[in-house]
């Protein structure tokens, strides 16, 4: 599989930190008794990290909070405001 250098940009911004000094990614499968195995299942290993890291992600919508939370809040502030003043010194 052949990368372009902005899809190695991408994977060197991503996981840049489990690459090797010089550059390489290793990964490991050592579960099957096969060699055949475990090459085949380090091989699904790397293209389900390619495929993590090349997934668009969606972006977040910010929101605003609601009637009942506003009015929730505000309620909450009162009656610790209540509180305070119940344990004021007259």
């Amino acid at each position: 599989m052949i990368l372009t250098p902005e899809q190695k940009e991408i994977i060197i911004k991503k996981i840049g930190t489990t690459l090797t000094k010089d550059g390489s990614l290793i990964i490991t499968a050592q579960d099957k008794r096969s060699q055949l195995q475990n090459k085949e299942e380090g091989l699904q290993k790397l293209d389900r990290l390619l495929t993590k890291i090349f997934a668009v992600t969606k972006a977040r919508k910010a929101t605003k909070p609601g009637k009942a939370a506003k009015h929730a809040r505000i309620k909450e502030k009162k009656l610790r405001g209540e509180k305070k003043q119940w344990r004021q010194k007259i």
